[in-house]
């Protein structure tokens, strides 16, 4: 099969472009360049004819970027950044063999310190740096190499394996369980509602059969754990985890009043999961790529980590 060749603008006209677009004024973006304006207009101008269009209009000293020029200068930003981030690694590499992975704080707790020895044991020598965050982070900005989180696959931009469902049961305290004779009576009670996923209970509603609706009386939640705890007092209907829901029913302290099994039969896009994230480029590195593969191929079904 035989490609067109197609050659790229000069790197020098892509980088002053990337500064005006940030800068919104080639006198700025001169400034922030060490050059002439002039200089700065003349490598606009190279790029515009090598491109065949116009990438902004001028406003006075302003000038604002077309649409071609806005979607150009998403790819600019993402190229620039792999060049940052891989001159930082290249930088590094010689200096530490260390691996910053940002977890989930529900899977970290649950799921990954009471296995993460078995890790240790296969690379000793690595230098191993674990945070938690509840959001995906930010990979460049918070130095981070690789990332497991809560949510629905849905970072296209990144490499992503799912580790495992987490499964949710419809609970409340038995007080509240009381009112809940069917589904529908649901519609008329406080949901605690997770900040990651404004679907996730319109889904469950949905599936039960019953319309969401919209109710100020919602409670938003960050976390796994306040979700669990606010359950507990009682704010409200919660959807917990499996391996929370079971403590807490067979304690009796909580009722799943439409059983355990609800989410079982959604489909399962639906379905929130545990996701190992990265940058497709992080699993060039070796001490990274022996990490995602031990992460891999670790059974995270079995929630105790001696059975496995």
């Amino acid at each position: 099969m035989s490609h067109r060749s197609f050659r790229l603008p000069p790197l020098n006209a892509l980088r002053v472009f990337h500064a005006v677009v940030r800068r919104k004024s080639f006198r700025a973006a001169a400034d922030e360049l060490l050059v002439s304006p002039q200089a700065v207009s003349h490598q606009i101008k190279l790029l515009e004819d090598t491109l065949g269009i116009t990438l902004f209009e001028r406003k006075g000293r302003v000038v604002e970027p077309t649409e071609q020029a806005i979607l150009l200068a998403h790819y600019i930003q993402a190229g620039f950044d792999e060049f940052e981030e891989g001159v930082r690694r290249v930088s590094k590499v010689g200096a530490r063999n260390r691996i910053n992975v940002n977890v989930s704080p529900y899977f970290a707790t649950r799921y990954l310190l009471d296995r993460i020895a078995r890790f240790r044991e296969t690379m000793p020598d690595v230098d191993l740096r674990l945070t938690t965050m509840v959001e995906l982070p930010d990979f460049a900005a918070a130095d981070v190499d690789v990332a497991i989180q809560w949510g629905f696959g849905t970072w296209s931009r990144y490499d992503q394996v799912l580790l495992v469902r987490d499964l949710k049961i419809i609970c409340c305290t038995p007080e509240l369980g009381a009112r809940l004779k069917e589904p529908g009576d649901l519609v008329g009670e406080t949901l605690l509602q997770p900040v990651l996923s404004e679907e996730l209970w319109p889904n469950v509603l949905r599936h039960l059969g019953v319309e969401p609706r919209l109710s100020h009386s919602d409670i938003r939640i960050q976390d796994a754990a306040t979700m669990r705890r606010a359950t507990l007092a009682g704010l409200g209907v919660g959807l917990l985890s499996e391996i929370d829901a079971e403590e807490d029913l067979k304690s009796g302290k909580l009722v799943a009043p439409f059983g355990m099994d609800v989410m079982h039969s959604m489909a399962e896009q639906e379905i929130p999961g545990f996701y190992l994230v990265l940058p497709k480029a992080h699993r060039r590195m070796k001490p990274i790529a022996a990490f995602c593969s031990w992460v891999e191929k670790e059974n995270w079904l079995v929630s105790d980590p001696a059975e496995h």
